[in-house]
């Protein structure tokens, strides 16, 4: 009986790094899209686009590695 439940949120949070990762990928391609369209050379689009990288792409490890640990949990 417990199984099913296991399963079940494998499952969930499989799907949650699926939509995490999709998501992630939205709001970097809009953010980096939104600072090109800014205007401006390249030494000042630069590092926005850097810090919004790593600050979406941290984001997205620690929901991750927030994941992982529920899944461990399970």
């Amino acid at each position: 009986m417990n199984q099913p439940k296991q399963t079940e949120k494998k499952q969930i949070i499989l799907w949650g790094k699926r939509v995490a990762a999709i998501l992630t990928l939205i709001v970097w391609a809009v953010v980096l899209y939104k600072i090109f369209q800014s205007g401006g050379n390249f030494n000042d689009q630069a590092p926005k686009c850097i810090f919004s990288t790593m600050l979406i792409f941290g984001v997205l490890t620690g929901i991750y590695k927030g994941l992982e640990y529920w899944e461990r949990q399970a």
